[in-house]
Protein backbone atom coordinates (compact mmCIF):
# COMPACT_ATOMS: atom_id res chain seq x y z
CA UNK A 1 0.00 0.00 0.00
CA UNK A 2 1.18 3.24 -1.07
CA UNK A 3 1.70 6.28 0.76
CA UNK A 4 -0.71 8.02 -0.19
CA UNK A 5 -3.49 4.69 -0.02
CA UNK A 6 -2.31 4.65 3.60
CA UNK A 7 -3.37 8.40 4.14
CA UNK A 8 -6.40 7.84 1.98
CA UNK A 9 -7.27 5.04 4.35
CA UNK A 10 -7.26 7.16 7.08
CA UNK A 11 -9.93 9.68 5.85
CA UNK A 12 -12.37 7.11 5.04
CA UNK A 13 -12.04 6.04 8.34
CA UNK A 14 -12.75 9.63 9.80
CA UNK A 15 -15.26 10.29 7.39
CA UNK A 16 -16.72 7.16 8.69
CA UNK A 17 -16.54 8.31 12.72
CA UNK A 18 -17.76 11.51 11.36
CA UNK A 19 -20.83 10.02 10.04
CA UNK A 20 -21.78 7.95 13.28
CA UNK A 21 -20.25 9.86 16.32
CA UNK A 22 -23.28 11.89 16.62
CA UNK A 23 -25.22 9.42 18.55
CA UNK A 24 -22.28 9.65 21.08
CA UNK A 25 -19.64 11.69 22.58
CA UNK A 26 -16.24 11.70 20.26
CA UNK A 27 -13.87 10.66 22.98
CA UNK A 28 -16.31 7.67 23.41
CA UNK A 29 -16.56 6.75 19.86
CA UNK A 30 -12.75 7.08 20.06
CA UNK A 31 -12.61 4.26 21.91
CA UNK A 32 -15.08 2.22 19.38
CA UNK A 33 -13.79 3.25 16.42
CA UNK A 34 -10.02 2.31 17.58
CA UNK A 35 -10.86 -1.13 19.40
CA UNK A 36 -12.43 -2.60 15.95
CA UNK A 37 -10.14 -1.21 13.93
CA UNK A 38 -7.43 -3.13 16.27
CA UNK A 39 -9.44 -6.53 16.31
CA UNK A 40 -9.34 -6.19 12.30
CA UNK A 41 -5.36 -6.14 12.71
CA UNK A 42 -5.25 -8.87 15.06
CA UNK A 43 -7.64 -11.02 12.73
CA UNK A 44 -6.14 -10.47 9.49
CA UNK A 45 -2.52 -10.95 11.13
CA UNK A 46 -3.73 -14.39 12.65
CA UNK A 47 -5.48 -15.55 9.17
CA UNK A 48 -2.23 -15.10 7.35
CA UNK A 49 -0.40 -16.93 9.86
CA UNK A 50 -2.69 -19.71 10.40
CA UNK A 51 -2.46 -20.24 6.36
CA UNK A 52 1.07 -19.97 6.42
CA UNK A 53 0.98 -22.99 9.40
CA UNK A 54 -1.58 -25.15 7.92
CA UNK A 55 -0.15 -24.44 3.97
CA UNK A 56 -1.77 -27.22 2.20
CA UNK A 57 -4.79 -28.14 5.28
CA UNK A 58 -5.69 -24.09 5.24
CA UNK A 59 -9.85 -24.82 3.83
CA UNK A 60 -9.86 -23.25 0.27
CA UNK A 61 -11.88 -19.58 0.64
CA UNK A 62 -14.00 -19.98 -2.58
CA UNK A 63 -15.17 -23.52 -1.52
CA UNK A 64 -16.52 -22.05 2.26
CA UNK A 65 -18.16 -19.32 0.19
CA UNK A 66 -20.28 -16.34 1.74
CA UNK A 67 -22.20 -17.76 4.61
CA UNK A 68 -20.26 -16.04 7.24
CA UNK A 69 -18.00 -19.00 7.69
CA UNK A 70 -14.43 -18.19 7.79
CA UNK A 71 -11.57 -20.53 6.43
CA UNK A 72 -10.28 -21.10 9.76
CA UNK A 73 -13.56 -21.65 11.21
CA UNK A 74 -14.15 -24.82 8.56
CA UNK A 75 -10.97 -26.36 9.79
CA UNK A 76 -11.69 -26.22 13.24
CA UNK A 77 -14.87 -27.76 12.46
CA UNK A 78 -12.91 -30.32 10.26
CA UNK A 79 -10.45 -31.11 13.11
CA UNK A 80 -11.25 -31.10 16.67
CA UNK A 81 -8.49 -32.99 17.70
CA UNK A 82 -5.57 -30.69 16.70
CA UNK A 83 -7.05 -27.33 17.74
CA UNK A 84 -5.30 -27.62 21.21
CA UNK A 85 -1.62 -28.30 19.24
CA UNK A 86 -2.71 -25.96 16.42
CA UNK A 87 -2.72 -23.18 18.86
CA UNK A 88 0.07 -24.00 21.33
CA UNK A 89 1.99 -23.89 17.76
CA UNK A 90 0.18 -20.38 17.11
CA UNK A 91 1.14 -19.00 20.01
CA UNK A 92 4.98 -19.46 19.26
CA UNK A 93 4.65 -18.25 15.97
CA UNK A 94 2.14 -15.29 15.87
CA UNK A 95 2.43 -15.11 19.90
CA UNK A 96 -1.51 -15.25 19.88
CA UNK A 97 -4.62 -16.98 19.38
CA UNK A 98 -8.10 -15.67 18.04
CA UNK A 99 -10.73 -17.84 18.04
CA UNK A 100 -12.59 -18.58 14.27
CA UNK A 101 -15.55 -17.11 15.90
CA UNK A 102 -13.95 -13.54 17.41
CA UNK A 103 -12.55 -12.81 13.85
CA UNK A 104 -13.12 -9.66 12.46
CA UNK A 105 -14.48 -11.51 9.40
CA UNK A 106 -17.13 -13.22 11.40
CA UNK A 107 -18.01 -10.26 13.39
CA UNK A 108 -18.67 -8.18 10.83
CA UNK A 109 -20.81 -10.74 8.70
CA UNK A 110 -23.11 -10.56 11.94
CA UNK A 111 -23.02 -7.04 11.93
CA UNK A 112 -23.94 -7.00 8.15
CA UNK A 113 -27.02 -9.51 8.45
CA UNK A 114 -28.05 -8.06 12.13
CA UNK A 115 -27.59 -11.30 14.42
CA UNK A 116 -28.86 -10.80 17.72
CA UNK A 117 -25.81 -12.61 19.01
CA UNK A 118 -23.27 -10.06 17.38
CA UNK A 119 -22.86 -7.84 20.93
CA UNK A 120 -22.67 -11.25 22.74
CA UNK A 121 -20.26 -12.31 20.68
CA UNK A 122 -18.24 -9.18 20.79
CA UNK A 123 -18.06 -9.43 24.33
CA UNK A 124 -16.68 -12.89 24.43
CA UNK A 125 -14.16 -12.26 22.02
CA UNK A 126 -12.72 -9.09 23.94
CA UNK A 127 -12.71 -11.03 27.15
CA UNK A 128 -10.69 -14.03 25.67
CA UNK A 129 -8.27 -11.82 23.51
CA UNK A 130 -7.71 -9.95 27.27
CA UNK A 131 -7.43 -12.81 29.10
CA UNK A 132 -6.28 -15.96 26.98
CA UNK A 133 -5.01 -14.64 23.39
CA UNK A 134 -1.53 -13.33 24.47
CA UNK A 135 1.05 -15.56 26.72
CA UNK A 136 1.16 -12.02 28.55
CA UNK A 137 -2.45 -11.32 30.07
CA UNK A 138 -3.66 -7.88 28.40
CA UNK A 139 -6.45 -7.33 31.26
CA UNK A 140 -8.88 -4.61 30.76
CA UNK A 141 -7.55 -4.03 27.31
CA UNK A 142 -11.22 -3.25 26.50
CA UNK A 143 -12.09 -2.19 29.87
CA UNK A 144 -12.99 1.49 28.51
CA UNK A 145 -15.75 -0.18 25.71
CA UNK A 146 -18.46 -0.85 27.64
CA UNK A 147 -21.28 -3.14 25.45
CA UNK A 148 -23.80 -2.80 28.32
CA UNK A 149 -23.52 0.96 27.93
CA UNK A 150 -26.97 3.05 27.93
CA UNK A 151 -24.80 5.36 25.47
CA UNK A 152 -25.36 2.33 22.55
CA UNK A 153 -28.82 2.06 23.88
CA UNK A 154 -31.09 1.44 26.84
CA UNK A 155 -31.35 -2.41 26.17
CA UNK A 156 -29.84 -5.29 24.49
CA UNK A 157 -31.59 -4.81 21.36
CA UNK A 158 -31.30 -1.60 20.81
CA UNK A 159 -27.43 -1.76 21.59
CA UNK A 160 -26.97 -5.07 19.39
CA UNK A 161 -28.58 -2.56 16.87
CA UNK A 162 -26.68 0.33 16.74
CA UNK A 163 -23.24 -2.13 17.11
CA UNK A 164 -24.41 -3.76 13.47
CA UNK A 165 -24.77 -0.08 12.43
CA UNK A 166 -21.06 1.05 13.49
CA UNK A 167 -19.48 -2.38 12.67
CA UNK A 168 -21.10 -2.39 9.13
CA UNK A 169 -19.49 0.83 8.60
CA UNK A 170 -16.21 0.72 9.47
CA UNK A 171 -15.96 -3.28 7.60
CA UNK A 172 -17.36 -1.08 3.97
CA UNK A 173 -15.24 1.29 4.62
CA UNK A 174 -11.89 -1.13 5.23
CA UNK A 175 -13.31 -3.35 2.41
CA UNK A 176 -11.60 -1.11 0.03
CA UNK A 177 -8.14 -1.58 1.09
CA UNK A 178 -5.59 -3.96 0.88
CA UNK A 179 -4.68 -3.42 4.53
CA UNK A 180 -1.25 -4.68 6.16
CA UNK A 181 0.20 -3.85 9.23
CA UNK A 182 1.92 -0.92 8.66
CA UNK A 183 -1.04 0.51 6.61
CA UNK A 184 -3.37 0.04 9.59
CA UNK A 185 -0.89 1.05 12.03
CA UNK A 186 -0.73 4.25 10.56
CA UNK A 187 -4.18 4.79 9.59
CA UNK A 188 -4.72 4.33 13.69
CA UNK A 189 -2.10 7.17 14.65
CA UNK A 190 -3.92 9.30 12.15
CA UNK A 191 -7.35 8.49 13.74
CA UNK A 192 -5.51 9.09 17.25
CA UNK A 193 -4.13 12.73 15.67
CA UNK A 194 -7.55 13.82 14.11
CA UNK A 195 -9.04 12.51 17.30
CA UNK A 196 -6.69 14.37 19.44
CA UNK A 197 -7.55 18.08 17.49
CA UNK A 198 -10.60 16.93 18.04
CA UNK A 199 -10.74 17.01 21.98
CA UNK A 200 -8.78 20.14 22.36
CA UNK A 201 -7.22 20.32 25.72
CA UNK A 202 -8.03 17.12 26.23
CA UNK A 203 -5.57 15.63 23.58
CA UNK A 204 -2.68 16.38 25.47
CA UNK A 205 -2.98 13.66 27.24
CA UNK A 206 -2.42 10.91 25.26
CA UNK A 207 -0.98 12.49 21.87
CA UNK A 208 2.89 14.24 20.73
CA UNK A 209 2.27 15.84 17.59
CA UNK A 210 4.37 13.62 14.94
CA UNK A 211 6.47 16.56 13.79
CA UNK A 212 7.77 17.06 17.66
CA UNK A 213 7.91 13.54 17.74
CA UNK A 214 10.62 12.90 15.20
CA UNK A 215 12.94 15.75 16.85
CA UNK A 216 13.10 13.34 20.01
CA UNK A 217 13.59 10.41 18.36
CA UNK A 218 16.21 11.58 15.79
CA UNK A 219 18.19 13.39 18.97
CA UNK A 220 18.00 10.08 21.34
CA UNK A 221 18.73 7.69 18.41
CA UNK A 222 22.07 9.76 18.01
CA UNK A 223 25.51 8.52 19.26
CA UNK A 224 24.88 10.16 22.80
CA UNK A 225 29.02 11.49 23.10
CA UNK A 226 29.97 12.09 18.93
CA UNK A 227 26.58 12.77 17.75
CA UNK A 228 28.22 13.77 14.33
CA UNK A 229 29.09 10.32 13.56
CA UNK A 230 25.11 9.32 13.10
CA UNK A 231 22.81 7.06 14.40
CA UNK A 232 23.40 4.15 17.08
CA UNK A 233 23.64 0.85 15.89
CA UNK A 234 20.98 -0.71 18.62
CA UNK A 235 19.37 0.38 21.46
CA UNK A 236 18.99 -2.03 24.51
CA UNK A 237 15.80 -0.33 25.84
CA UNK A 238 13.83 2.91 25.66
CA UNK A 239 11.35 4.43 27.93
CA UNK A 240 8.95 7.09 27.99
CA UNK A 241 7.27 7.74 31.87
CA UNK A 242 4.48 9.05 30.19
CA UNK A 243 3.76 7.95 27.21
CA UNK A 244 -0.19 8.30 26.05
CA UNK A 245 -0.86 6.42 22.99
CA UNK A 246 2.58 5.70 22.67
CA UNK A 247 3.69 7.39 19.41
CA UNK A 248 7.05 8.51 20.69
CA UNK A 249 7.90 5.34 21.82
CA UNK A 250 6.90 3.61 18.49
CA UNK A 251 8.37 6.94 16.66
CA UNK A 252 12.18 5.83 18.25
CA UNK A 253 11.33 2.26 17.34
CA UNK A 254 11.08 3.21 13.30
CA UNK A 255 13.89 4.94 13.55
CA UNK A 256 16.03 2.30 15.22
CA UNK A 257 14.36 -0.47 12.81
CA UNK A 258 12.34 -3.53 14.58
CA UNK A 259 15.46 -4.75 15.26
CA UNK A 260 17.20 -1.57 16.48
CA UNK A 261 15.60 -1.98 19.95
CA UNK A 262 16.21 -4.84 22.85
CA UNK A 263 12.51 -3.64 24.32
CA UNK A 264 9.93 -1.19 24.63
CA UNK A 265 9.03 0.25 28.56
CA UNK A 266 6.46 2.67 29.07
CA UNK A 267 3.99 4.19 31.59
CA UNK A 268 0.57 6.06 31.78
CA UNK A 269 -1.60 6.75 34.78
CA UNK A 270 -4.89 7.44 32.09
CA UNK A 271 -6.51 4.34 31.74
CA UNK A 272 -8.17 5.32 28.58
CA UNK A 273 -4.91 6.18 27.16
CA UNK A 274 -3.18 3.12 28.30
CA UNK A 275 -5.29 0.92 26.26
CA UNK A 276 -4.71 2.66 23.53
CA UNK A 277 -1.01 2.47 23.98
CA UNK A 278 -0.83 -1.48 24.41
CA UNK A 279 -3.34 -1.38 21.23
CA UNK A 280 -0.98 0.98 19.37
CA UNK A 281 1.90 -0.99 20.22
CA UNK A 282 0.59 -4.28 19.05
CA UNK A 283 -0.99 -2.65 16.32
CA UNK A 284 2.18 -2.10 14.74
CA UNK A 285 3.53 -4.95 14.54
CA UNK A 286 5.70 -4.94 17.98
CA UNK A 287 5.04 -8.38 19.66
CA UNK A 288 3.94 -8.30 23.22
CA UNK A 289 7.27 -9.86 24.62
CA UNK A 290 8.96 -7.13 23.40
CA UNK A 291 7.46 -3.98 24.92
CA UNK A 292 5.90 -3.57 28.53
CA UNK A 293 3.47 -0.22 29.59
CA UNK A 294 2.38 0.13 32.96
CA UNK A 295 -1.25 1.70 34.11
CA UNK A 296 0.50 3.76 37.15
CA UNK A 297 1.66 7.12 38.57
CA UNK A 298 4.85 8.07 37.64
CA UNK A 299 5.47 10.93 40.02
CA UNK A 300 4.53 8.14 42.73
CA UNK A 301 6.99 5.92 41.09
CA UNK A 302 4.57 2.56 42.01
CA UNK A 303 5.95 0.44 39.06
CA UNK A 304 7.65 -2.21 41.24
CA UNK A 305 10.05 -2.81 38.26
CA UNK A 306 11.53 0.67 39.24
CA UNK A 307 11.87 0.41 42.61
CA UNK A 308 13.79 -2.52 42.66
CA UNK A 309 16.48 -1.88 45.23
CA UNK A 310 19.69 -4.33 44.31
CA UNK A 311 21.73 -2.08 42.05
CA UNK A 312 22.66 -5.28 40.29
CA UNK A 313 18.82 -5.65 39.08
CA UNK A 314 17.74 -2.06 39.26
CA UNK A 315 16.65 -0.99 35.54
CA UNK A 316 18.71 1.75 33.26
CA UNK A 317 17.60 2.79 29.92
CA UNK A 318 19.92 3.75 26.76
CA UNK A 319 17.15 6.07 25.45
CA UNK A 320 14.22 8.36 27.19
CA UNK A 321 11.68 10.44 25.71
CA UNK A 322 9.01 12.03 27.39
CA UNK A 323 6.15 14.78 27.00
CA UNK A 324 4.88 14.90 30.38
CA UNK A 325 1.68 17.29 31.34
CA UNK A 326 3.00 21.00 31.16
CA UNK A 327 3.72 22.01 34.79
CA UNK A 328 1.11 19.43 36.64
CA UNK A 329 -0.29 20.57 40.06
CA UNK A 330 1.33 17.48 42.56
CA UNK A 331 1.36 17.04 46.10
CA UNK A 332 4.65 15.90 47.50
CA UNK A 333 5.00 14.35 50.42
CA UNK A 334 8.05 14.18 53.29
CA UNK A 335 9.15 11.20 52.34
CA UNK A 336 9.53 12.16 48.50
CA UNK A 337 12.18 14.44 49.45
CA UNK A 338 14.10 11.32 50.87
CA UNK A 339 13.38 9.65 47.19
CA UNK A 340 16.41 8.81 45.61
CA UNK A 341 15.12 10.50 42.61
CA UNK A 342 15.03 13.56 44.30
CA UNK A 343 17.02 13.68 47.19
CA UNK A 344 20.58 15.09 45.50
CA UNK A 345 18.56 18.21 43.44
CA UNK A 346 15.08 18.44 45.50
CA UNK A 347 11.89 18.47 45.56
CA UNK A 348 9.70 20.48 42.59
CA UNK A 349 7.50 23.26 44.18
CA UNK A 350 3.21 21.86 43.94
CA UNK A 351 2.10 24.32 41.41
CA UNK A 352 4.77 22.48 39.01
CA UNK A 353 5.95 18.70 38.82
CA UNK A 354 8.20 19.74 35.04
CA UNK A 355 11.33 18.78 37.28
CA UNK A 356 9.72 16.24 39.27
CA UNK A 357 9.05 14.30 36.03
CA UNK A 358 12.09 15.60 34.30
CA UNK A 359 14.46 13.89 37.32
CA UNK A 360 12.17 10.68 37.57
CA UNK A 361 13.34 9.74 33.86
CA UNK A 362 17.05 11.20 34.05
CA UNK A 363 17.32 8.52 37.38
CA UNK A 364 16.75 5.57 35.17
CA UNK A 365 19.00 6.76 32.39
CA UNK A 366 21.99 5.32 31.61
CA UNK A 367 25.68 6.67 32.13
CA UNK A 368 25.82 6.75 28.15
CA UNK A 369 22.56 7.28 27.60
CA UNK A 370 20.30 10.11 25.90
CA UNK A 371 16.81 11.97 27.85
CA UNK A 372 14.87 14.45 25.67
CA UNK A 373 11.95 16.12 27.26
CA UNK A 374 9.53 18.18 26.10
CA UNK A 375 8.56 20.92 28.72
CA UNK A 376 7.27 24.58 29.10
CA UNK A 377 10.04 27.50 29.00
CA UNK A 378 9.27 28.03 32.70
CA UNK A 379 11.61 25.96 33.89
CA UNK A 380 14.35 27.28 32.04
CA UNK A 381 14.01 30.58 34.66
CA UNK A 382 11.75 29.84 36.99
CA UNK A 383 12.77 30.66 40.34
CA UNK A 384 12.80 29.09 44.15
CA UNK A 385 13.53 25.63 44.14
CA UNK A 386 13.76 25.39 40.77
CA UNK A 387 16.41 27.18 40.07
CA UNK A 388 18.55 25.40 42.70
CA UNK A 389 17.47 21.79 40.46
CA UNK A 390 18.18 23.84 37.64
CA UNK A 391 21.89 25.11 39.24
CA UNK A 392 22.46 21.48 40.39
CA UNK A 393 22.15 19.58 36.82
CA UNK A 394 24.03 22.68 35.21
CA UNK A 395 26.94 22.18 37.76
CA UNK A 396 27.30 18.83 37.62
CA UNK A 397 27.15 18.75 33.89
CA UNK A 398 24.36 17.24 32.83
CA UNK A 399 22.39 19.91 30.62
CA UNK A 400 23.65 19.15 27.06
CA UNK A 401 21.00 21.11 24.68
CA UNK A 402 17.70 23.40 24.99
CA UNK A 403 16.06 23.78 22.20
CA UNK A 404 13.21 26.41 22.02
CA UNK A 405 10.15 25.60 19.62
CA UNK A 406 7.43 28.06 17.94
CA UNK A 407 4.44 28.51 19.82
CA UNK A 408 1.06 26.55 19.25
CA UNK A 409 2.46 23.45 18.05
CA UNK A 410 0.02 21.20 20.49
CA UNK A 411 -3.36 20.60 20.24
CA UNK A 412 -3.73 21.13 24.45
CA UNK A 413 -2.09 24.59 24.45
CA UNK A 414 -0.66 27.30 22.85
CA UNK A 415 2.08 27.85 24.70
CA UNK A 416 5.94 27.88 23.09
CA UNK A 417 7.19 25.21 24.56
CA UNK A 418 10.96 23.79 24.89
CA UNK A 419 13.12 20.34 24.54
CA UNK A 420 15.40 19.62 26.84
CA UNK A 421 18.68 17.53 26.39
CA UNK A 422 20.35 16.08 29.34
CA UNK A 423 23.25 13.51 29.68
CA UNK A 424 25.16 11.82 32.65
CA UNK A 425 28.05 11.77 31.07
CA UNK A 426 28.60 14.53 27.97
CA UNK A 427 31.62 15.63 26.45
CA UNK A 428 30.94 19.18 25.43
CA UNK A 429 31.69 21.22 28.76
CA UNK A 430 29.02 23.64 27.51
CA UNK A 431 25.37 24.31 26.79
CA UNK A 432 23.96 24.23 23.08
CA UNK A 433 21.52 26.51 22.67
CA UNK A 434 18.97 26.27 19.64
CA UNK A 435 16.23 28.65 18.98
CA UNK A 436 13.81 27.30 16.53
CA UNK A 437 11.11 29.48 17.74
CA UNK A 438 10.88 31.79 14.08
CA UNK A 439 10.88 28.45 11.98
CA UNK A 440 7.82 27.21 11.54
CA UNK A 441 4.96 27.40 9.00
CA UNK A 442 1.44 28.65 10.16
CA UNK A 443 -1.72 26.11 9.78
CA UNK A 444 -5.11 27.33 10.42
CA UNK A 445 -5.63 25.37 13.66
CA UNK A 446 -1.59 24.70 15.29
CA UNK A 447 1.42 25.89 13.69
CA UNK A 448 3.85 23.16 12.01
CA UNK A 449 6.83 22.09 11.45
CA UNK A 450 7.95 21.33 7.75
CA UNK A 451 11.59 18.51 7.16
CA UNK A 452 13.38 21.70 6.81
CA UNK A 453 12.68 22.92 10.04
CA UNK A 454 13.54 19.61 11.62
CA UNK A 455 16.55 18.87 9.62
CA UNK A 456 17.92 22.38 10.65
CA UNK A 457 17.33 21.26 14.28
CA UNK A 458 19.06 18.16 14.11
CA UNK A 459 22.03 19.53 12.35
CA UNK A 460 22.61 21.87 14.99
CA UNK A 461 22.36 19.64 17.35
CA UNK A 462 24.52 17.10 15.62
CA UNK A 463 27.29 19.77 14.56
CA UNK A 464 27.01 21.58 17.73
CA UNK A 465 28.39 24.74 16.09
CA UNK A 466 30.04 27.73 18.05
CA UNK A 467 27.38 30.67 16.55
CA UNK A 468 25.08 30.54 13.71
CA UNK A 469 23.67 33.76 14.11
CA UNK A 470 20.23 34.34 15.50
CA UNK A 471 19.50 30.54 15.83
CA UNK A 472 22.35 28.59 17.43
CA UNK A 473 25.08 29.18 19.79
CA UNK A 474 27.52 26.73 22.30
CA UNK A 475 27.42 28.60 25.58
CA UNK A 476 29.91 28.23 28.06
CA UNK A 477 29.70 27.02 31.64
CA UNK A 478 30.98 30.85 32.71
CA UNK A 479 28.52 33.08 30.84
CA UNK A 480 26.03 30.93 32.24
CA UNK A 481 26.96 31.31 35.66
CA UNK A 482 27.13 35.02 35.31
CA UNK A 483 23.56 34.95 34.13
CA UNK A 484 22.91 33.47 37.89
CA UNK A 485 22.35 29.89 35.53
CA UNK A 486 18.98 31.39 33.64
CA UNK A 487 18.77 29.41 31.19
CA UNK A 488 16.70 31.85 29.22
CA UNK A 489 17.44 31.21 25.47
CA UNK A 490 16.94 34.80 24.49
CA UNK A 491 20.03 35.34 27.20
CA UNK A 492 21.91 33.47 24.61
CA UNK A 493 20.76 33.71 21.25
CA UNK A 494 20.06 37.76 20.20
CA UNK A 495 16.68 37.97 17.76
CA UNK A 496 16.71 41.77 17.96
CA UNK A 497 17.27 42.73 14.77
CA UNK A 498 20.25 44.90 14.12
CA UNK A 499 20.04 48.46 13.37
CA UNK A 500 21.35 49.56 9.95
CA UNK A 501 24.24 51.73 10.25
CA UNK A 502 23.21 55.34 8.41
CA UNK A 503 26.08 56.86 5.97
CA UNK A 504 25.02 60.72 6.95
CA UNK A 505 27.50 62.08 4.33
CA UNK A 506 25.71 59.74 1.76
CA UNK A 507 22.20 60.33 3.11
CA UNK A 508 22.38 64.36 3.01
CA UNK A 509 23.96 63.89 -0.64
CA UNK A 510 20.32 61.60 -1.72
CA UNK A 511 18.42 64.17 0.03
CA UNK A 512 20.13 67.03 -2.54
CA UNK A 513 19.58 64.95 -5.10
CA UNK A 514 15.71 64.79 -4.63
CA UNK A 515 15.64 68.27 -4.19
CA UNK A 516 17.00 68.77 -7.92
CA UNK A 517 14.99 66.51 -9.12
CA UNK A 518 11.97 67.80 -7.75
CA UNK A 519 12.55 71.31 -8.65
CA UNK A 520 12.96 70.25 -12.67
CA UNK A 521 9.96 68.87 -12.74
CA UNK A 522 8.42 71.28 -11.32
CA UNK A 523 9.53 73.79 -13.51
CA UNK A 524 8.77 71.47 -16.72
CA UNK A 525 5.16 71.01 -15.11
CA UNK A 526 4.65 74.55 -14.73
CA UNK A 527 5.52 75.15 -18.85
CA UNK A 528 3.30 72.57 -19.96
CA UNK A 529 0.51 74.69 -17.81
CA UNK A 530 1.40 77.89 -19.42
CA UNK A 531 0.83 76.67 -22.96
CA UNK A 532 -2.40 75.67 -21.41
CA UNK A 533 -3.13 79.06 -20.01
CA UNK A 534 -3.42 77.50 -16.45
CA UNK A 535 -1.86 79.02 -13.15
CA UNK A 536 1.51 77.10 -12.35
CA UNK A 537 2.36 75.36 -9.15
CA UNK A 538 4.03 76.55 -6.46
CA UNK A 539 7.93 75.74 -6.41
CA UNK A 540 9.83 74.41 -3.30
CA UNK A 541 11.31 78.33 -2.72
CA UNK A 542 8.25 79.81 -2.98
Amino acid sequence: MTDQDQKQLGKTLWAIADQLRGAMNADDFRDYMLAFLFLRYLSDNYQQAARKELGRDYPDEKAVGNGGRSSLSVWYQQNPKDVAAFEKQMRLKAHYVIRPEHLWASIAHMARTQNDELLNTLQAGFKYIENESFQSTFSGLFSEINLASEKLGKGYPERNAKLCVIITKIADGLAEFSTDSDALGDAYEYLIGQFAAGSGKKAGEFYTPQRISDILSAIVTLDSQEPRTGKRKHLSSVMDFACGSGSLLLNVRKRMGARGIGKIFGQEKNITTYNLARMNMLLHGVKDSEFEIYHGDTLTNDWDMLRETNPAKKPYFDAIVANPPFSYRWDPNEAQSEDVRFKNYGLAPKSAADFAFLLHGFHYLKEDGVMAIILPHGVLFRGGVEAKIRRKLLEDGHVDTIIGLPANLFYSTGIPVCILVLKKCKKPDNVLFINASEHFEKGKRQNYLTDAHIGKIIEAYQQRPDNIERYARCVSMEEIEGNDFSLNISRYVNLAEQEVAIDLSATQKELVEIEKQIHSATAKHNEFLKELSLSPLPTPDD
